[in-house]
């Protein structure tokens, strides 16, 4: 409220005082500022994204395939919100890995990770923030993401890595809703797979004042998934800053996913 709106109300009447509380309630919330400093932000999550109630569970480890340090994370099948082409998918893929494969991660390979796959734990996040786009970006390079703000989802979406994201402000909340992802990512470190229809919608927020931010995360894909399903992740703020990290460059275990190596040196 301006300086002296302000004074005119503490002076006036009881019409004019509903009045000036009218005026500031329609005043804008202020935008909540996501940036974290150089360090960015850094992932909690243990891997594995955790059900919230009153949801369908995601996919989580298998138990008769408990995660150890020298093993790889195999998805539970028997999880009822799973199609049953997924569950084959993921079978087929399980038992190749029972025999020795090694198991895909898009990081592994420097390829783009999706949504809500990049979500789980890897290098920091930097969000830049505009009026019209927040930026999100990942420490390694290959993960940029953009969400325009105040704009509805294109005609007809060309499928691409991180699909189309568009948002907006709920008071202290950022709503992102993405779709037209393509089928080359998976969703988790399960390696469940999606198809082009999924469609996910997060809700970023501040919490602990400010010492998290906290993202709610629906996924809907009808021909993945029977329902819908929820899970929260929360990210802490860095103690490091952001350094170059190329991740053609860097990766020492480049595993068998076909990233081009130069075979002599440049110089």
């Amino acid at each position: 409220m301006a300086p002296g709106l302000r004074k005119f109300c503490l002076i006036g009447g009881i019409h004019i005082s509903l009045a000036c509380v009218a005026s500031a309630a329609a005043q804008p919330a202020a935008v909540p500022d996501f940036w974290a400093g150089d360090a960015g932000w850094v992932h909690s999550l243990n891997y594995t994204f955790p059900p919230v109630q009153g949801s369908p569970s995601p996919v989580v480890q298998d138990p008769g395939h408990p995660f150890k340090n020298d093993s790889w994370r195999i998805g539970d099948l028997a999880n009822p919100n799973l199609r049953p082409w997924v569950r084959e998918a993921m079978k087929k893929d399980n038992d190749e890995i029972d025999h020795g494969k090694i198991a895909f991660q898009a990081r592994s390979s420097c390829l783009p990770s999706g949504i809500p796959n990049m979500f789980l734990p890897g290098n920091p996040l930097i969000i830049l923030q505009t009026p019209k786009e927040v930026l999100m970006i990942k420490e390694g390079g290959a993960e940029v993401r953009h969400v325009y703000l105040g704009v509805p989802h294109s005609g007809a979406v060309k499928p691409s890595w991180y699909g189309e994201s568009v948002g907006h402000y709920e008071g202290d909340t950022l709503v992102v809703d993405t779709i037209g992802q393509n089928a080359k990512t998976v969703v988790d470190a399960f390696r469940t797979p999606h198809t082009e229809k999924i469609h996910v919608i997060e809700r970023w927020h501040l919490v602990d004042g400010g010492k998290l931010l906290e993202v709610k995360i629906t996924v809907d894909d009808p021909d993945t998934f029977n329902q819908p399903w929820s899970t929260v992740v929360r990210h802490q703020r860095g103690r490091e800053p952001f350094y170059e990290d190329i991740c053609a460059e860097n990766n020492l275990n480049l595993f068998d996913y076909h990233m081009p190596v130069s075979e002599k040196p440049d110089f």
